[in-house]
């Protein structure tokens, strides 16, 4: 126990009520911060003959986001497709709910497979899971095929004598992305803040396309002149 000042510190092991009081204070702190308050949990449970449980869901609700907490089959009824009806029903009442997209992390001896088959992307991983693992990230949109999307790396180089025009071109420009599907998963600078990198995802290629298109990033390009970040953009994928 340390004691500053009149407070008392100590280090406990599981704490409910803690958890209790912490949940319900972030939780309100989260709503006033995004106008979004209808949080609620979701869950799928599914029973056999016996009544006894074969499987089952938990997971979460917020505002168009959706996410997956726990997903388990019985080991005796595994490899029988019930992985796969329990993350369409989430997905399915996700959407009744107004969410338009989901997520999920699997460890690496979990089943980060058994996502991507089901339309799940990559959009990072923790290394330094005992044992050697490593924690994925998967994200899923609910109103466009995943197939469609595309996911680019633009390798950003800014001109010498213009390298905070060149910055904030790339704010700007980097701000548009949503209009068009688009979100930024990464940007990383230079110790010299003269190049970036940038990963980015759209949910369509139609929606790449408008981005390259839209008007107000052309134009603000145009009055950049010679000054314009120059990019190379590579379009990858998953390996």
């Amino acid at each position: 126990m340390t004691v500053t000042e009149g407070a008392n510190l100590r280090v406990l092991g599981k704490d409910e009520a803690l958890a209790a009081r912490l949940d319900a204070e972030l939780t309100a702190f989260n709503q006033r911060a995004t106008g979004a308050t209808d949080e609620a949990e979701l869950s799928v449970r599914v029973t056999d003959a016996d009544g006894e449980l074969l499987a089952g869901l938990t997971g979460w609700s917020w505002g168009t986001c959706a996410g997956i907490n726990m997903v388990w089959v019985r080991a005796d009824r595994r490899g029988e497709g019930w992985g796969g009806r329990l993350l369409t029903a989430a997905e399915q009442e996700a959407q009744r709910r107004g969410c338009t997209e989901i997520s999920v992390a699997s460890f690496s001896f979990q089943a980060p497979g058994f996502y991507r088959r089901h339309g799940y992307l990559d959009t990072g991983r923790r290394e330094g899971i005992p044992g050697g693992h490593v924690d994925h990230q998967f994200w899923k949109s609910l109103v466009t095929e995943t197939s469609a999307a595309v996911r680019l790396v633009a390798l950003v180089e800014l001109p010498d004598d213009a390298v905070e025009a060149g910055q904030r071109y790339e704010d700007t420009v980097l701000a548009l992305l949503p209009r068009h599907g688009g979100r930024l998963e990464r940007r990383l600078r230079t110790g010299d803040g003269r190049s970036e990198v940038h990963v980015i995802r759209f949910d369509t290629r139609a929606g790449y396309e408008a981005f390259l298109a839209d008007p107000e990033r052309t134009a603000l390009r145009g009055t950049l002149g010679e000054a314009a970040p120059r990019a190379r953009v590579l379009e990858v994928h998953e390996v």
